[in-house]
């Protein structure tokens, strides 16, 4: 199994330095050892790192833990939109393991220089974004329809508490996009926000019947989803318990098989 979406950081701030005027967030640190703590009794043996937000452009912290642990980790990274060669800045980091590109409706979700890159060399534009911001994935996919995209925590369809039928077609409606997958995540923060997360099954069900097993893949968000109450267990069950249209097959693929075609297969070229 592979959890597609985890945050690590470290409190050695000195070594790992913040960005000026980035939030804090709590816990003090989520590191590669306190992932496993939960990931490993729930039979989790590989992840995909997002770089944190608040390193910015600076992806040490994740590249040194992708390091430490060779074949455990792949990468998202972040990289400065309207810099002077974001594409260039992109290849660097591929060629250290990274495998996707943060890109939100503010920095990256139009930039005609990551999306042509991501063509060439097979890295996702990893979209963190609203139901509002899906037309421009449309306009870009259309524009670039080689470039791999995975939209995270189902558009974050549902965070206000209310799944919008509107909101479920928009993101339904970009399926026709062959290279487009999409995160079954941060079940915590949508709907009812509440365990066993059943009331989001008729989301992902409706998702799961337009872009099928081999474009939806599950993760967690940590450290978030074992804040507050909720735990990485429970994440994990409402895939693999509490979606009765999934066969095992189907589960195979959303726990594990998809994240490891797009993060974890070599890349292009």
């Amino acid at each position: 199994m592979i959890d597609a979406h985890v945050h690590v950081w470290t409190s050695d701030a000195v070594r790992y330095p913040r960005a000026a005027g980035e939030r804090e967030y709590k816990p003090a640190q989520f590191t590669p050892a306190d992932l496993f703590v939960h990931a490993k009794p729930a039979g989790v043996s590989r992840a995909v790192l997002i770089q944190m937000s608040f390193y910015r452009y600076d992806n040490s912290y994740m590249l040194d833990a992708m390091r430490a642990h060779p074949g455990v980790f792949a990468g998202v990274g972040i990289v400065d939109s309207k810099g002077a060669q974001p594409g260039q800045a992109m290849r660097v980091l591929a060629a250290q393991g990274v495998r996707g590109f943060r890109v939100t409706a503010g920095t990256g979700l139009d930039s005609d220089a990551m999306w042509s890159t991501g063509a060439a060399e097979g890295l996702a534009m990893c979209a963190l974004v609203g139901p509002e911001s899906l037309p421009v994935i449309d306009r870009m996919c259309t524009k670039y329809p080689d470039t791999p995209v995975v939209i995270d925590h189902l558009a974050r369809i549902g965070a206000t508490g209310t799944v919008r039928d509107e909101d479920v077609r928009l993101l339904c409606g970009l399926a026709k996009h062959r290279r487009v997958s999409v995160k079954a995540s941060a079940f915590y923060a949508l709907g009812r926000k509440q365990a066993p997360y059943r009331d989001l099954a008729p989301l992902i069900r409706r998702v799961f019947e337009d872009y099928g097993p081999r474009r939806l893949m599950w993760a967690s968000d940590c450290p978030f989803q074992v804040e507050g109450g909720h735990s990485y267990a429970a994440s994990v069950a409402l895939v693999r318990d509490g979606l009765p249209f999934l066969g095992n097959e189907d589960k195979e693929w959303i726990l594990g098989k998809t994240a490891e075609q797009v993060f974890f297969a070599p890349k292009k070229g």
